[in-house]
């Protein structure tokens, strides 16, 4: 009989390891959206340089959690304090195991004292639906699901349109939609502006470190508010450039947010193991590929905490109690990993990308433009001089702002920056069993331990958060 669950395909075959490196799920795609509007280096410098258009309407899961309890139960399942929390405000919402090992993340906003909107990738999602459904606790949900990887033609529908503006003009824009100054909206706060007849939701936020807002109202309102921001930008004689899918997975390389850890939940006994009987057979978490140089036996080598990525910020610790407290309290006590920037050295990449134009000889692992990632969870090794495994790198891709390959990842806490290091790029034995790799040799590249953000607006300019808490 065939599994119905993750728990069953773990009892099958219980090297979970290598079944997410040798998944047949193919690329992650970041769906619907043309792949390029202009070409994608004009487009990673508009957040730079103008304005940037990004369509967020189709890769990320929606999640509306609303009822009586909806405060605690987001409150009990998140690591983030809630006290501060009002209407119309918004969070980076981060959820772990009882573990203390990170699930994954949202953008939560507060739309009622009792109703709130989470978006991002599926595992914060299924961990979220599972909850409800695993306590007693008096809450609606209504889940999203991201539009489909491979829409086949198929005309896609969602809940919300998304859309962010982005970049140093991107205020002019604003002001001709709005018919006027917009009201001065806080760092992650609601509030609402014109766009033609509509009165939209709009946060303040920017993903790459640029100053923006991002808009969002009903679906059937999406080309309507698309053709009211475009007018608006000619009206401003603004150059906003409209941002495809291959760049803008990209933008997060020079803020420095991770967007793909694993989640850790493969492991862990009492309400993981009934998790893990839970999730389907077809979920994110059974079918998801781990793709990279780093290759471990344990599972939980791939597991990432608060501390290392930088939100031990959000921690809410005054709450009375909440999932992974306990954990998190004896992680505070001990030497967690860090979060970095890695810089590749250009000379490294370009004898890489040379060995494919060899004829008859082996030739490196295809470094792709912009993003390399060729899996859901990225895991490279970090070496240090003498070889000795020092890190892990777990995003990558190409900034033309930066003119460099970048990656972000952990490292150990007596790494510092300027320190170079060795990332080695591609799979042992040739490759795996992925779609998505093809038969190659492994290549040694330097890196240079750099600060995150990379982006010194970022680093420098953005709202006091874990970018800025150095």
């Amino acid at each position: 009989m065939a599994a119905s669950s993750l728990s069953d395909i773990m009892k099958e075959n219980p090297d979970i390891v290598g079944r997410l490196r040798n998944s047949k799920i193919g690329m992650y795609v970041y769906p619907v959206v043309a792949p390029e509007f202009a070409n994608w280096r004009d487009e990673q410098a508009a957040w730079r340089h103008s304005a940037v258009l990004f369509d967020q309407s189709h890769h990320m899961d929606e999640l509306i959690v609303e009822g009586p309890d909806a405060e605690a139960f987001l409150a009990y399942h998140g690591i983030n304090a809630f006290s501060n929390f009002g209407l119309n405000r918004a969070k980076h919402f981060v959820p772990v195991t009882p573990n203390g090992h990170v699930i994954g993340d949202h953008i939560i906003f507060r739309e009622r004292q009792d109703k709130f909107i989470l978006v991002g990738r599926a595992p914060t999602s299924n961990w979220l639906m599972f909850c409800a459904a695993y306590g007693k606790w008096n809450v609606r949900i209504k889940h999203d699901p991201r539009s489909p990887s491979r829409p086949e033609g198929e005309r896609v529908f969602r809940t919300h349109y998304r859309y962010q503006i982005q970049g140093p003009e991107a205020y002019k824009i604003f002001e001709k939609l709005n018919r006027g100054p917009i009201p001065e909206i806080k760092f992650f706060h609601v509030d609402q502006i014109n766009v033609g007849s509509k009165k939209v939701q709009a946060l303040r936020h920017g993903m790459s470190g640029a100053p923006g807002l991002e808009i969002w109202g009903p679906y059937d309102d999406k080309n309507y508010i698309l053709s009211c921001i475009l007018e608006a930008a000619k009206e401003a004689n603004v150059d906003l450039v409209r941002c495809g899918s291959r760049a803008y997975s990209t933008n997060t390389l020079e803020s420095g947010w991770i967007p793909s850890p694993l989640p850790g939940i493969y492991t862990g006994d009492g309400m993981l193991q009934a998790y893990r009987e839970w999730l389907g057979a077809d979920s994110y978490e059974a079918t998801g590929a781990i793709g990279g140089s780093y290759v471990s036996n344990n599972i939980e080598d791939y597991y990432v905490n608060p501390f290392e990525l930088g939100y031990d910020f959000y921690i809410g610790w005054k709450k009375d109690d909440f999932i992974g407290k306990q954990a998190l309290s004896k992680m505070k006590e001990q030497k967690n990993r860090k979060k970095v920037t890695f810089e590749w050295n250009a000379e490294d990449v370009v004898e890489v990308i040379a060995s494919a134009f060899k004829p008859g000889e082996d030739h490196y692992k295809w470094i792709d433009f912009p993003q390399p990632n060729y899996a859901s969870t990225s895991a490279d090794l970090i070496l240090d001089q003498s070889g000795k495994r020092v890190g892990m790198s777990m995003f990558n891709g190409y900034s033309y702002n930066e003119r460099c390959l970048l990656s972000l990842g952990i490292v150990d806490p007596d790494i510092n920056e300027g320190d170079v290091l060795t990332l080695v790029w591609g799979e042992p034995d040739g490759g795996s069993g992925k779609t998505s790799t093809e038969r190659h040799k492994q290549a040694k590249i330097r890196v240079r331990v750099s600060p995150t953000p990379y982006a010194r607006e970022a680093r420098e300019n953005y709202a006091e958060s874990w970018r800025t808490k150095r």
